[in-house]
Parts: structure tokens; sequence; C-alpha cells
């Protein structure tokens, strides 16, 4: 460019070919020339260039400016025996339009980004929270009248039919507790009711005339007999209730399991003389220190005699199987008879107090033992489990965790 403006002896052919070949048309493109012997750059003058930009062209040969959007390019330039400062400036349009549209192209795609993120976001929320909407709308429907009914378990979202199988586990629990608690209500209220009857039928029928006294003294008799079942069943029923508090209420010992299953065993042959029980010790553990286990002797002795005394009632004194074991966590205690059995859809319910099974009319009984047993061994962390069948009998299978 300096060689353009300052060289007369050009060619104009020669110019126009450096201008075609090399440059290129900026916008708002200006060219300044200042002959250093005619112009001071060290003073003021009515240019729009600074005057430390002019003086370091002057010093360095060349240099670069920026004043906002313009920017600027200065070089020292020599002809003839003269020094000029050629200065060329011209706007960045790329800044100013290029990248201002971009700007703007960013921020609309960016806002249209956002839009379909949100469509989308709710769209699969919507999809996902349809399920949910569907069980919450189900669980409102269940009340204490249909505790049978149960949520569908979605197929298709693993943690939703984890939540519905949970919630359907637990209304198993609720419909077995109200059932239990129904059939408790029912069955008291007939076992209580049945020697209350009596004793006032007794009663009225004794004093509806004169009567002699031995007719006195007969029904009286017939009085105390009823009252005493009523008794006997009323301070069961208080102790079937006293054991199902919180254990940490009774006295625990460490004691051995063994003697306190052949003391049981002892107890059951004087109450049933006739009865045949076969004690299994073929499966004691080799240390004897899983056989100690922390808990209150009546209550163990009283609960394990209640299913050995089942045991050889409803098999009618045939043989009773009573096995002792051990695991590396509890003692297994396994009463085995060969008796009636129990139905197989009465199995859940024979541990509700006063249940009885149908075919058990024939014996006498009050529905306590079991519901006892149960509340005893719970009270020591254990368990008991039953299975039978009407052909082969009852195993009533007892676990009790070992002492540390």
């Amino acid at each position: 460019m300096a060689k353009i403006e300052l060289e007369d002896d050009q060619d104009i052919n020669v110019v126009k070919e450096i201008r075609q070949d090399f440059l290129e048309e900026l916008p708002n493109e200006k060219i300044t020339i200042i002959d250093l012997q005619q112009f001071d750059i060290h003073s003021k003058s009515n240019l729009s260039i600074p005057v430390s930009f002019l003086e370091e062209i002057e010093n360095l040969k060349r240099a670069y400016y920026k004043n906002k959007n313009t920017f600027y390019s200065g070089i020292k330039y020599h002809n003839r025996g003269k020094d000029y400062l050629v200065i060329v400036s011209a706007e960045n349009y790329y800044n100013t339009h290029h990248i201002v549209y971009l700007r703007n192209l960013l921020f609309i795609a960016s806002l249209i980004s956002i839009l379909i993120i949100i469509f989308i976001a709710w769209f699969f929320s919507r999809r996902v929270l349809r399920p949910l909407q569907m069980i919450i709308g189900d669980m409102k429907k269940i009340s204490t009248e249909n505790l049978n009914f149960r949520l569908k378990e979605p197929q298709d979202n693993e943690e939703l039919r984890s939540l519905t199988s949970t919630f359907n586990n637990m209304l198993n629990r609720l419909e077995t507790s109200f059932e239990t608690q129904k059939n408790f209500i029912s069955n008291a209220s007939h076992e209580l009711n049945t020697p209350l009857t009596s004793i006032i039928g007794e009663a009225d029928v004794t004093l509806a005339k004169e009567r002699s006294k031995e007719e006195y003294i007969i029904s009286l008799k017939n009085i105390l007999e009823d009252a005493g079942k009523l008794d006997k069943k009323t301070k069961a029923l208080l102790f079937l209730a006293q054991t199902g508090y919180d254990g940490k209420a009774q006295t625990f010992i460490s004691l051995r399991i063994d003697e306190l299953v052949i003391d049981v065993k002892e107890t059951v042959e004087k109450i049933y003389p006739e009865a045949v029980i076969h004690l299994d010790f073929d499966s004691l553990p080799e240390n004897p220190d899983k056989l100690t286990v922390n808990g209150n002797t009546q209550l163990l002795h009283l609960a394990i005699s209640n299913v050995v005394m089942n045991a050889c009632k409803y098999s009618k004194n045939r043989k009773v199987n009573f096995a002792l074991a051990a695991s590396d966590k509890n003692v297994i205690i396994t009463v085995k008879d060969k008796g009636i059995g129990i139905p197989e859809n009465e199995l859940p319910y024979i541990f509700d107090p006063f249940f009885r099974g149908s075919n058990t009319e024939n014996f006498h009984g009050y529905g306590i033992g079991l519901p006892l047993t149960r509340n005893v061994i719970k009270m020591h962390n254990g368990s008991v489990i039953a299975t039978s069948s009407k052909a082969e009998g009852t195993i009533m299978e007892i676990k009790i965790p070992i002492a540390p």
C-alpha cells in the first residue's frame, strides 16, 4: 500500500495487478500518510489517532492499535530520502455483524432447545407418573371393608413393581391381622359365653320352683363346674395377654435347653401317663455351648409342654417323636406326631387365640396353648413353624437363638 501511494514510477498495470492479487477492500477502509518532515507527531493534532500510537510506529517501525471495532495498522516507510508513517484503518466487520448474528442465533437456539427439553421432560414425566397416579388412585379405594384388594404390579417398571409388591405384602399382613382379630373376638365371645349361659340357665331352672336338698347340691355342682371352666379360660386369656408384652419385662437367665427338654418330657408323662414320648438326641452338637439359650425357664417350659401335650392328646397316645438339635445360630426343637393332623386351610389360624380345628370336636381344649406358645417363643426372639396333613399328623418346629 505504501509503495502504491508514495512511489510515482509504478506502472498502472502493475498497480492494478497488485491490488487485484493482494489487496482486499475492507469496510470503512482508510489510509493515512504522515510526512515526518512536515508533521510533528509529538504534538496534538486533529487526527483521531493517539500520539502514543504514532510514537510507537516511529520507534518500532511497525505497530497495531484498536479502538472499539476499528483496527489500525501502521508502518514507518522511507522513500526518496523522506520518512513517512503509513497507517491503514478499517472496521472489523465480523465482530460488528457476524458475531452479533451468531450471538442472536445462539440465544434463539438456546431458547428453542430449552423449550424442547421442557416439552420432552413434561412428556416423559407424564408417562412415568401415569402408573404412579394409577397406583395412588387404587390405594384410595382400599379400606377395612376390602382389605383383600391388591394393587396391580407393573411389569415394565422394576421400581414401581417393587413398590406395589411391598405394599401388597403389607396388605397381606394387615388382612391377616384383621382376620386374626375378628377370629379372636368371635372365638373368645363363644368360649366365654358358653359357660356363662350354662351357669345362668342352671340357676334359672333351679330357682324356678322349690326343690329338694339333693337337687340343690347337684345344681350347685353344675354351676361350680361351669364356673371353673370360665375361671380357667379367663386366667388363660389374661396370661396370654401378659405374654404378649415386651419380653424385657421378664427375668431371663442362661439355661441348658437339653435339661429343659428332659424336664418337659417328665412333666407331660405325669399328666398323660399313657403317652409314648421318644426323646431323640441323635443330632445334638458336639459343643454343649450350642445348647445354651437366654430365657425364662418357667415360660419356655410352659410353651414346649403345650406343644408336646397337644401332640400326645391329638395322636391318641401314639408315639410322639421329641427331637433336639442345634445349628450355628439356633436351638431347634421338633415335635412330630401321627395324630389327626390339621386341615391345610386352617393352618394359618392355629396360633389365633381360642381357635380350634374343625376336626377337634372330640378333644377337650380351649384354643389357648398354641397362641401362648407362639407369644413365649416370640419373647425369646424365636419362631414356631407348623406343618401338617390329615394323613400324616403334625410337625411343630421351634427355633430359639443360642446365647452369645
